[in-house]
């Protein structure tokens, strides 16, 4: 099975497409088009049903960690429960996103991505350590043209962005985390709450935007920009007026209050002093207010750059937000159900039509080069994850006048003696998912 470093497992076609895309390849007889689609009809249903049993175990665990619970509890969990309970809602979380296509980033990946340059210039700092619980996937690493204001003009710009996003973030107990200057209270976070959300096309570079405890500096340019030319400036007026010290301290107060105090003060200035230093006073200082607008304005620059990236952080939030909290999960169990299913379709497809019996290698390089000759589409199939399941998917036949109970289950998948894959015709793959999906419940 190759191994590709620039493809994603992510397949970017519906169910649907994909039944119609098999069937469209002619390679299945007239006579088994209808059944084809009916045992597409009843996987779907049969992987519908068993999701929905993941997402009411997720929902169960996840109620005392839920941000926006209305519900109360009937007797108080205690924390050997709660740490369970916190346990398998991480757990869950992780395996439907693997099972929905999505990758993860880790720590050391994320801290390079907020070193790379945002489209607003400026530095930004996460804590991880402020994090109980910390989980990031990832899916749809494309390339996007944007159009970015440069110069009095727009020109056109490439971005690497995240089709989507999931983050996972519990904060850990204020009374653990002293030495952060991340405040909890500020951020309206609660380090007894699980938060969770989802997003759209949000820049590789911008991830940073979706933390709670991101921070914003001034970059190495900003610092420059200010430090640079109050250097520049403050040298010539430093050697100009240091050694004259004492006797421009005469020239401000003859200034200010005449020459009886210099005289008082023991201070060497005259009038003839006075006129000398006056020009170079009067020129330093217009040089001070020239040197102050300019850092003024390049201080006021950095703020609205400040704001900029408030406003970018705000319409990310909002505009970019697809669910948040329990919501996630069924936005993730519809994404897992889907992959789920596109996959299984796809390995019984080609299992089904092959000539000759076929490996898992063969299978999967079979089924990439399928999808990349008639689509287009380069995707890194995820072979392992299909076969696993039509091997876990047992069931009975049962023919005419024969005994259920003298019936062994059998599996939709199997392998012979060369570790090659053999699935079930249509006709008995149906019969086998339809008895399953009869005795889903067993009260007898």
């Amino acid at each position: 099975m190759a191994v590709y470093q620039d493809r994603e497992a992510f397949i970017p076609y519906s169910r649907k497409d994909i039944i119609e895309l098999c069937i469209q390849d002619g390679k299945l007889p007239e006579g088994s088009l209808q059944k084809f689609r009916d045992f597409c009809s009843i996987l779907l249903a049969y992987y519908h049903f068993k999701l929905h049993k993941t997402l009411e175990i997720l929902k169960e665990n996840y109620a005392p960690f839920n941000p926006d619970a209305n519900t109360k509890y009937i007797a108080s969990l205690s924390e050997s429960e709660l740490a369970m309970m916190k346990t398998k809602v991480v757990q869950s979380f992780e395996k439907i996103l693997d099972q929905g296509n999505f990758f993860p980033i880790s720590h050391a990946s994320l801290e390079r991505a907020f070193q790379e340059t945002s489209l607003i210039e400026l530095k930004t700092d996460i804590n991880f350590d402020d994090f109980e619980e910390m989980i990031c996937y990832c899916r749809g690493d494309i390339y996007k043209t944007i159009k970015v204001k440069k110069f009095f003009r727009k020109i056109e710009k490439k971005i690497d962005i995240f089709e989507r996003v999931a983050l996972l973030i519990k904060c850990q107990n204020t009374e653990e985390t002293d030495g952060s200057e991340y405040s909890q209270e500020e951020s309206h976070l609660s380090s007894k709450k699980i938060y969770i959300s989802l997003y759209k096309n949000i820049p590789k570079n911008d991830i940073e935007f979706l933390f709670p405890n991101v921070k914003v500096s001034m970059t190495l340019k900003d610092r420059l920009m200010l430090v640079v030319p109050a250097i520049g400036a403050a040298v010539p007026i430093a050697l100009k007026i240091l050694p004259q010290l004492l006797l421009i301290i005469g020239v401000i107060v003859f200034l200010a209050f005449g020459p009886s105090y210099v005289e008082k003060l023991n201070l060497r200035a005259n009038p003839e002093d006075v006129r000398n230093m006056t020009g170079i006073l009067l020129a330093s200082l217009s040089l001070l207010v020239t040197l102050g607008g300019f850092c003024f304005k390049q201080y006021t620059q950095y703020k609205t750059k400040q704001i900029k990236f408030q406003k970018q952080v705000t319409d990310t939030l909002f505009f970019n937000n697809i669910a948040n909290n329990a919501g996630v999960f069924q936005t993730l169990i519809d994404d897992a159900e889907e992959e789920e299913c596109k996959e299984i379709i796809l390995v019984y497809y080609h299992l089904l039509t092959s000539n000759t019996y076929l490996t898992p290698e063969q299978l999967d390089n079979k089924i990439e080069a399928w999808m990349e000759e008639n689509f287009d589409t380069k995707i890194d199939f995820d072979i392992n994850g299909p076969l696993n399941n039509l091997t876990k998917i047992q069931g009975k036949i049962v023919r005419d006048g024969e005994d259920e109970n003298e019936i062994s289950n059998i599996p939709l998948l199997t392998y012979d003696e060369n570790f090659c894959c053999r699935v079930l015709p249509l006709d008995d793959a149906k019969q086998l998912i339809d008895y399953i999906w009869d005795n889903a419940f067993s009260y007898a």
